[in-house]
């Protein structure tokens, strides 16, 4: 009897997954979108690429709020397109309109696949399935990398950007936000909430959070009731921020609020930072002192009013840091004017500010106010604000000499044995100082990225700390 040889079918070759390059420009909150499109992207199978000639397709997500960020948006699609021809547009550029009405980036670049506005995931997505279809569809809470239900990251994984709404309510005149990410739509508290604890399960020290206007979430909703573990909670900000509190608390974490504007019942936040349920840090964006000038921006607060609210809340909590953006030579500032916001700077004792020269960017209607100063006067007014700024930061800063402060470390060479770099709670990532940690006096002292460590303030240096870990 023969032997009879049953031919085999050879094992197919796994066809490779699609590659997507991904670049993201601009503030944190158009990093949250990237987030959640490449949450989605690794959800369905794709894999991201490390250059643009090394992937199938390429996605921006790009900045349109001053001239130069446009330009660097333009600037990363032309490149895109030239090292690899097939590129999607995200983000708050995909928004802006060209002077005959049609798509900026589609008149500029005709070649683009596709242009969307910010945080249009799905729309993006639907996108890539056009001209790249996907391999497959597996449960989000298997994307590896990801924080379970909050998905991946792209900050260093000891801090996350957490963003609790979308849009703005407000018309400053300078600015062009509502016209690209539209109004208010605050995120359900429970959906809020669920992110956070998955962040800190996942190993999140430090929670920023972020939005275009923080004191107002819920008020689009009316503060409507929510629901968190069961538990009636309001969507407030109030309800939300002693929630996150109480989150963080048994991770040993911080909680971090940007984008604050100093509206009455923020004070209700003050006693929960002076008990160190969150951080006694506020990131308040006031722009200006001067009640004219703040009128002709449209700003929702008044000067005045906001030197005794800083007042009162640092009576409430003499820890507080407060950290702000102001914008200088904005049309029609008179020299009195501009004087005005340097009393206010020195009165307020702003730890951290920065200063804005005004730009008149397409479409806000400030540009059509009378007065528009040359921009050589307005670049010497912000070099000027910017030298009392940093005047007071810097005595500030030297008042921490001797104390002893808890430090998350962001870099520790050799287990920090050589030093390292950290930040205080006065400190957020990127926009802040930092503090610069020296060797260690202990033999057996190490340090480690995204912990914390105890550390005394031995000198200054510029907007940085100088500290010795104990």
């Amino acid at each position: 009897m023969s032997d009879v040889l049953t031919p085999t079918t050879p094992t197919p070759t796994p066809a490779k997954p699609p590659k997507v390059g991904f670049v993201s420009l601009g503030c944190p909150k158009a990093l949250t979108d990237s987030e959640l499109i490449l949450t989605q992207l690794s959800a369905e199978g794709y894999e991201t690429a490390k250059t643009f000639n090394g992937a199938d397709l390429v996605i921006v997500n790009t900045c349109g709020f001053i001239d130069d960020a446009v330009k660097e948006s333009l600037d990363t699609i032309g490149e895109a397109l030239a090292e690899n021809g097939k590129v999607i547009v995200t983000g708050c550029l995909g928004a802006k309109q060209a002077a005959d009405g049609g798509n900026m980036v589609a008149s500029i670049h005709p070649s683009v696949l596709a242009v969307t506005g910010p945080h249009a995931t799905q729309e993006v997505m639907d996108a890539v399935h056009q001209f790249l279809p996907k391999p497959h569809d597996p449960f989000v809470d298997l994307v590896p990398g990801a924080f379970g239900d909050a998905g991946i990251k792209l900050t260093p994984k000891h801090y996350a950007y957490l963003k609790i709404s979308e849009g703005c309510n407000h018309r400053c005149t300078f600015c062009i936000i509502p016209s690209m990410r539209g109004d208010l739509v605050s995120r359900p508290i429970g959906d809020v909430l669920k992110e956070a604890r998955a962040l800190f399960e996942g190993g999140v020290k430090e929670l920023l959070i972020i939005s275009q206007d923080t004191s107002a979430y819920g008020v689009d909703v009316k503060y409507r009731t929510g629901f968190w573990d069961g538990r009636p909670v309001k969507t407030r900000m109030f309800e939300l921020v002693q929630a996150l509190g109480d989150l963080a608390q048994p991770f040993g974490a911080w909680v971090r609020l940007h984008y604050v504007y100093p509206y009455p019942h923020v004070d209700e936040l003050l006693p929960l930072m002076a008990e160190g349920k969150v951080l006694p840090y506020l990131d308040v964006p006031l722009q200006h002192s001067h009640p004219d000038v703040l009128k002709r921006m449209k700003r929702p607060a008044s000067g005045e009013r906001n030197l005794e609210r800083i007042q009162r809340w640092r009576e409430i909590c003499p820890e507080l840091v407060i950290r702000s953006t102001f914008i200088a030579g904005f049309p029609g500032e008179t020299e009195a004017e501009f004087e005005h916001l340097l009393d206010f700077v020195r009165e307020a004792q702003i730890d951290r500010a920065g200063c804005f020269a005004y730009s008149p960017v397409d479409g806000a209607t400030a540009n059509a106010l009378p007065g528009m100063l040359p921009e050589a006067e307005r670049e010497a007014r912000r070099a000027r604000f910017m030298a009392v700024a940093e005047s007071v930061s810097t005595a500030r800063l030297r008042r921490r000499v001797g104390a002893t402060m808890q430090v998350l470390v962001d870099s520790a060479p050799g287990l920090g044995k050589r030093g390292g770099v950290g930040r205080s709670y006065a400190d957020a990532p990127e926009i802040d100082g930092v503090v610069r940690l020296l060797p260690p006096e202990k033999i057996s002292k190490t340090m480690k990225v995204g912990e914390f460590t105890r550390a005394r303030i031995v000198d200054t240096q510029g907007h940085d700390l100088v500290a010795l870990p104990i």
